[in-house]
């Protein structure tokens, strides 16, 4: 029988993910030539090749994809050993790592750890900025607990197997604009139509955000918005708002309760909204990221 090492397991699960060694490494803060002896360990605890040449670098053999499919499931269900054993312990504690995008950070994240590690000092909560697309390989490979990501009306976020996805809070999308914007005036919705010839901002290219910003001014105008200024921080588009005379297409909870400055309007062709949706791992969750998990949905409840 063949002794299967899980860390090495694990090496090999990240290696399918994301292709290199070099990626590999740089996620799991080892170097290339250290997660290649490891693999190359693998090989001969199994006996077979598990990886072949592919131009400079490797890829994996049948072999290797048929190992790598079994390591899925050895190191979920050691995850769910590891909750369990937790569970057994009436004292919360662990590390919970949390993931979001930035008005998800501020208005959950922050508020869920303040409450959480009062009442369970002993649970470690690590927070950082984060935008799905390059979270959901670290969430399904273990080295995210938690992701708050956004999801716009006619921009489906991709939702792999294996993670489990629940909407936390829903809201409006609100047309910012300079205050002394002729569209501004009126005090109504405004037309997508109108902002034609405008200078937009929006978050970066390859974003949730960005991809709406485009596709309701496609979809709504019947034109390819000059967008000018990106950037994922939606207080530095507010600024490019307020300063650059920029126009802006930005949910309500990113946007400041009353700023003379600003201009903020309802879209006057749709009801556009968007979601923050919290995103786990498919597997029992240990004590310390369910008590994560209840303050983040409680806090969620307060969001107006």
């Amino acid at each position: 029988m063949v002794a299967l090492d899980l860390r090495r397991l694990r090496f090999l699960r990240e290696f399918e993910e994301r292709g290199t060694l070099g990626a590999v490494a740089a996620a799991l803060g080892y170097s290339p030539s250290a997660i290649s002896q490891q693999l190359t360990l693998l090989e001969r605890e199994v006996g077979t090749r598990l990886f072949e040449k592919a131009g400079r670098g490797v890829r994996l053999t049948d072999a290797g994809h048929l190992l790598a499919r079994h390591a899925r499931v050895l190191l979920s269900a050691a995850e769910a050993a590891a909750a369990d054993l937790a569970a057994l312990d009436d004292d919360v504690r662990g590390t919970v790592r949390a993931g979001g995008l930035q008005s998800a950070a501020r208005r959950l994240l922050v508020p869920a750890l303040a409450h959480t590690t009062a009442a369970h000092p002993r649970v470690r909560v690590e927070i950082f900025e984060i935008e799905l697309e390059q979270a959901l390989p670290n969430l399904r490979l273990g080295a995210i607990d938690l992701l708050i990501a956004d999801e716009y009306d006619g921009h489906p976020r991709p939702r792999p197997a294996g993670l489990r996805f629940a909407v936390l809070h829903e809201e409006p999308l609100k047309v910012a604009l300079p205050a002394a914007h002729p569209m501004a005036a009126s005090g109504g919705p405004v037309s997508m139509a109108t902002l034609r010839s405008d200078v937009w901002t929006a978050s970066a290219e390859g974003t949730g955000h960005h991809a709406m910003v485009v596709g309701t001014c496609r979809s709504l105008g019947g034109y390819e918005p000059d967008l000018r200024h990106r950037c994922s921080d939606a207080d530095v588009q507010l600024e490019l708002v307020r300063r650059a005379q920029a126009v802006a297409l930005l949910p309500a909870l990113t946007l400041p309760p009353d700023d003379p400055a600003l201009a903020v309007r309802d879209v006057a062709e749709a009801d556009l909204r968007r979601r923050l949706v919290v995103v786990t791992r498919d597997t029992p969750p240990g004590p310390a990221l369910t008590a994560f998990l209840a303050a983040v949905t409680a806090q969620a409840r307060t969001l107006t």
